[in-house]
């Protein structure tokens, strides 16, 4: 459990210098207000690098969930759902605009050396704005990662209302940062920081103020201010993602600000800090669920949690201590299972029969449809989208159902992968002439066996929509054999934008 020694501490540290944040644990309960008709809260929590099998109810049995466990038990845990890429900024493109990553504008991880190519424009319809036109109040809390300062891509210029949390993805590597973003404001936080690269990545040598308690009062308060009218609250949270640059400097990333019930675990302090990260996860959310209790939201409001990408190997973490993919191959930049499907929970009382589990093949890009359906409004025309609401309510055999799932990566050359009809799993391994490997999802979960030679029909078919799957995008051209693989895959503008 969390000590109120820290609560204390983080109040007294935000009042020294000057900065007014909510309290960490609200005394009483809010008042209830009354019943509310019309359509639901919606409420999507995305976990940063959480595998498939780092959860109790997808089978893990080192690290403590009890409140998702509780979410899926009350809810629908889906067993065959997939992220929109295998790192951060794509997967996210992906879930907001309902296109799969061959379509979507932000297609890989572009770093600080191409801005432009990690920006979502103003062309693009986020699910926000989809929602918004709906009615509904729009929050972001936490990790964006598809706009800088300025640009059209930040969040309140992508529909949302109400935005607090980090911009740049590498600014939130930092769990103890120096500042967040609270809409286009910066808000200064006490922590001491060397700065390493731009637009706010570093690490802390003085630690006061975790951002990810921040974040979740940030959470709940939103709920709390938007309680009377329909609202949607996009909480992307950045655990258990490890600080990439406190790890290249002092050799451990995995912050947390204490071990919890692991301190004494027979373990290395990474697989410690990285199994208290997510059992503080949990204690969020659990915390969310039990303020919509208080505040009589309960059934009016759906909450789905996912994660989006596989598990990381960053800070010396080993997923395979915790089974982190639980029966699949592959991590984070794999496009084996193990780095593409993830934990999806959804939950809406009176609604959403209790404990069910669905096979229903689905992925990101069908929470635009959904939301969509859910509230009432209009999604846009050709986009990679099914809404989920029939698989959700227990009625799959009304659920439409994709004929394929289209990925593909750009980082270590270009590879691509196809699902098609929920078996066939098609993967072009580093560059775009490679031969096709094949695996038989429903024989082989684990994609140990490449059975391309026996199948030559289905390799064929696989092919033609490694081809048709996607449009050409400047930024994201799929590589040849020739090409030097590089750590990303996004080409170098002409004339590099200017940032602030």
């Amino acid at each position: 459990m969390r000590k109120s020694r820290f609560a204390l501490l983080l109040a007294a540290a935000m009042l020294a210098f000057g900065v007014s944040l909510p309290a960490v644990s609200p005394p009483t309960a809010p008042a209830k207000p009354p019943a509310r008709k019309g359509p639901p809260n919606i409420i999507l929590i995305l976990a940063d690098d959480l595998g498939y099998g780092e959860l109790g109810c997808y089978g893990q049995t080192k690290i403590e969930t009890p409140n998702l466990d509780r979410l899926a038990a009350e809810g629908v845990r889906f067993t065959q759902f997939y992220a929109g890429s295998t790192v951060c900024a794509p997967s996210r493109s992906v879930l907001m605009t309902g296109q799969h990553v061959g379509h979507t504008r932000v297609r890989g991880n572009a770093g600080a050396n191409n801005p432009e190519a990690q920006m979502l424009k103003d062309e693009d319809v986020t699910v926000a704005e989809v929602l918004k036109k709906a009615g509904y109040a729009t929050g972001l809390i936490g990790k964006w990662g598809l706009g800088l300062p300025g640009d059209e891509g930040v969040p309140n210029k992508q529909g949302f209302d109400y935005f607090f949390g980090y911009l740049s993805q590498h600014h939130a590597h930092n769990h103890y940062p120096d500042y967040l973003w609270r809409n286009d404001q910066k808000v200064s936080l006490p922590n001491g920081v060397v700065p390493v690269g731009d637009f706010g990545g570093g690490y802390a040598t003085n630690r006061v103020v975790y951002a990810g308690d921040l974040l979740a009062q940030e959470a709940r308060d939103f709920v709390a201010r938007h309680r009377e009218r329909p609202f949607f609250l996009f909480w992307s949270m950045i655990t258990p993602h490890a600080n990439n640059e406190r790890t290249k400097a002092l050799g451990m990333g995995a912050e947390v600000p204490d071990l919890g019930q692991y301190a004494d675990r027979p373990w290395t302090d990474v697989h410690k800090a990285h199994a208290a990260m997510i059992t503080r996860l949990d204690e969020d959310v659990g915390r969310l669920m039990t303020l919509l209790r208080q505040l009589d939201l309960d059934r009016q409001t759906i909450v789905f949690f996912s994660s989006d990408n596989g598990p990381h190997r960053e800070s010396g973490n080993d997923p395979e201590f915790f089974r982190a993919s639980g029966p699949l191959r592959g991590i984070k930049r794999d496009l084996t299972d193990g780095g593409i499907r993830v934990p999806f929970i959804a939950r809406w009382p009176g609604k959403i029969p209790i404990g069910i589990e669905s096979e229903h093949v689905g992925y990101f890009g069908d929470f635009m449809a959904t939301a969509a359906d859910l509230s009432g409004g209009r999604a846009p025309r050709k986009i990679d989208s099914l809404s989920l609401l029939p698989a959700l309510l227990g009625k799959e055999g009304r659920q439409r159902r994709h004929p394929y799932l289209y990925w593909e990566f750009h980082e270590r050359g270009s590879s691509q992968a196809v699902l098609l009809d929920g078996e066939w799993k098609g993967i072009r391994p580093g560059h775009r002439d490679a031969p096709v490997q094949l695996f038989n999802l429903k024989k082989d979960l684990a994609e140990q066996k490449d059975v391309a030679a026996a199948h030559p029909g289905v390799v064929a078919k696989i092919e033609r929509l490694l081809r048709a799957g996607r449009t050409e995008n400047p930024h994201w051209p799929l590589k040849d054999a020739t090409a030097t693989p590089g750590k990303t895959g996004g080409a170098a503008p002409k004339t590099p934008p200017s940032r602030p």
